[in-house]
């Protein structure tokens, strides 16, 4: 029997990669969407897959958000998490609210293979070694995405603080930080100061 998977990525050569490992033997046949509203489209009208693999920081997925809704929609059938850089916090939370697995990008081709194969199972995969804190990254996607200045505010903003109370703070004017206000907004695809918060929280930010 054929498995159905889907890999949603924005980064075409990380589809096409895992696409053509997995296909080579002809025992798996993959779709591919390059972010959460397409994937969740594909899997309203193909699926549900054997298999939905999610990369944690593609547009749409709002930390663990999009994990929640792709588990919802794929009807029950194994969801999973790729990424490059996410920590072990959120291998683990995306494990407790009932994520398959987790895909770090390093891992070598037939590993991941042999890893895919075991999730569209049905068994639960996380690598040891990263698990561990062995091979966790010292910054996530997330924060790389941010400067300096917008970590710091965003912090206030996850503490429900004011704008005066953090221009106070970092010693700054009110209106510089409505503008990192809006450039986290925008950076974070999130609705407001509190979507923003929220996200961060989500994504294991602190």
């Amino acid at each position: 029997m054929t498995l159905q998977i889907l890999i949603a990525d924005d980064h075409d050569m990380v589809r096409e990669t895992i696409a053509m490992f997995l296909d080579a033997d002809g025992a798996t046949n993959t779709v591919a969407a390059s972010d959460l509203s397409e994937a969740l489209e594909k899997i309203r009208a193909e699926g549900p897959f054997d298999l939905v693999l999610l990369d944690y920081t593609m547009p749409g997925m709002k930390g663990l958000e999009g994990l929640q809704i792709a588990l919802e929609a794929n009807g029950g059938k194994p969801v999973g998490l790729i990424s490059g850089t996410a920590t072990r916090l959120i291998a683990e939370r995306a494990l407790e609210m009932g994520a398959i697995g987790f895909l770090p990008k390093t891992l070598p081709a037939k590993s991941l293979v042999n890893a895919v194969r075991f999730m569209a199972a049905g068994e639960t995969y996380a690598p040891v070694n990263f698990m561990s804190g062995k091979d966790s990254p010292e910054e996530t996607d997330f924060e790389k995405a941010l400067s300096d200045r917008e970590k710091q505010v965003l912090r206030g903003l996850m503490s429900a603080k004011s704008n005066k109370e953090i221009a106070r703070d970092l010693d700054l004017q009110e209106v510089t930080i409505k503008l990192h206000v809006k450039s986290l907004c925008r950076k974070l695809d999130a609705k407001n100061r509190t979507d923003a918060a929220m996200i961060a929280r989500d994504a294991g930010f602190v």
